[in-house]
């Protein structure tokens, strides 16, 4: 996502990010960052989102194995209730990566001279 060249405002780049981070969201911005070009406010907030949601997901997932993944009450066996936080804020950060089309892989500029194949040069 390319920002617009005449807009005036400069939302984050690389080494800035919107807000305070975790250490995973924040690993996870700065590979993102590292590998594409995001320069639009929304998909700077989008992509913060994301991260934000990872900070949560890998938090749940510290107090998971904690307590564990069932919670026994007596007879009763009980999915830990963090479960489902968990895999929501997950399936959120994949779901946003998707429509920021982080999917896919980035575009790398190509190294030396293009060859000769089939463009009609002759030497």
């Amino acid at each position: 996502m390319v920002k617009d060249p005449s807009s005036s405002n400069q939302a984050a780049t690389a080494s800035q990010t919107p807000r305070t981070l975790g250490d995973p969201g924040l690993s996870l911005w700065n590979r993102i960052m590292s590998e594409y070009r995001i320069e639009d406010c929304g998909g700077l907030e989008i992509l913060a989102q994301a991260c934000q949601a990872l900070d949560r997901a890998e938090g749940l997932r510290c107090e998971i194995e904690r307590d564990g993944e069932v919670l026994r009450l007596g007879d009763t066996i009980k999915d830990h209730p963090a479960l489902k936080h968990e895999l929501a804020n997950r399936a959120f950060i994949v779901r946003t990566l998707v429509r920021l089309g982080l999917n896919f892989e980035p575009v790398r500029a190509a190294v030396g001279r293009p060859g000769y194949g089939g463009i009609g040069l002759r030497l």
